[in-house]
């Protein structure tokens, strides 16, 4: 069982913060933006966007922003009252990684921040599902070992040709070629790396975009459909409910007023 006992959204240039021998806990950040630095055991460990840090309980640490650079990062703290049978909770050490599913962590956190701030009925429970799901995702890379850095290059080219045509059919073939390599070993490389299909991490990204265009613009929902690629309407609400759970209409009262 896994039992938080703090969530924080950190953000600006002049945070710091070092650990409460009192709680316990470990603790879990990921860097969403720019830099920050961390002292673990006496070590210096400059975090960037797209790294973790895994801290176990009772291993002291403190961090601080880099003077003049902004950064953000998402950061748990939890106590393991019983053995989950993780691999990276066996750990003794503070450990440092660049998940290759680092989109799926991110996602997963805010939702977890969201939960923390809310409060609604069963947010413990909802916390402690999507943070073991998390740990097992840090666990499932750390076990089948280390990412190469070419690998994390191979897939960073196929996220930024995505980035480029998300709104297009895209292919393994398509993807292949931007990484000089065939298609089945494209699919096959980004689904290891990120913990999902190309069909899924296009999805994910057409989402993101709708989530943003029903609160911030007065395109209707079909207008939204189209513009993101999906011909289909019906189609669009399977798959926008598939990725967040609920429907694009439920976000329509968020908008800003008209004049």
């Amino acid at each position: 069982m896994i039992t938080p006992v703090e969530v924080k959204q950190i953000s600006g240039v002049d945070w710091y913060e070092e650990a409460d021998n009192e709680k316990r806990a470990w603790r879990l950040s990921l860097v969403t933006y720019g830099k920050c630095v961390y002292w673990v055991n006496g070590d210096k460990q400059i975090m960037e966007k797209g790294e973790l840090l895994l801290i176990p309980a009772d291993v002291p640490y403190y961090g601080k922003s880099i003077p003049t650079v902004t950064h953000t990062q998402i950061a748990v703290e939890w106590t393991d009252q019983l053995s989950t049978g993780l691999s990276v909770l066996e750990r003794e050490e503070a450990l440092k990684h660049k998940p290759g599913c680092y989109e799926l962590i991110r996602e997963r956190l805010k939702v977890i921040h969201q939960q923390w701030q809310e409060r609604p009925s069963y947010y413990v429970l909802m916390i402690e599902a999507l943070l073991t799901e998390v740990l097992i995702y840090i666990s499932r890379e750390l076990d089948n070992g280390v990412i190469t850095p070419e690998k994390h290059l191979h897939v960073e080219r196929m996220k930024s040709y995505i980035e480029r045509h998300y709104r297009e059919k895209i292919t393994k073939e398509e993807l292949g070629d931007a990484i000089g390599k065939t298609p089945n070993y494209a699919a096959v490389l980004f689904k290891s790396v990120t913990g999902q299909t190309i069909s899924q991490y296009v999805h994910a990204q057409r989402i993101k975009r709708a989530v943003y265009l029903l609160t911030e613009s007065q395109l209707t929902v079909q207008e939204i459909a189209v513009f993101l690629g999906y011909q289909d309407l019906s189609y669009f609400y399977r798959i926008y409910k598939r990725v967040t759970g609920s429907a694009p209409s439920d976000l329509l009262h968020e908008r800003p007023r008209t004049i």
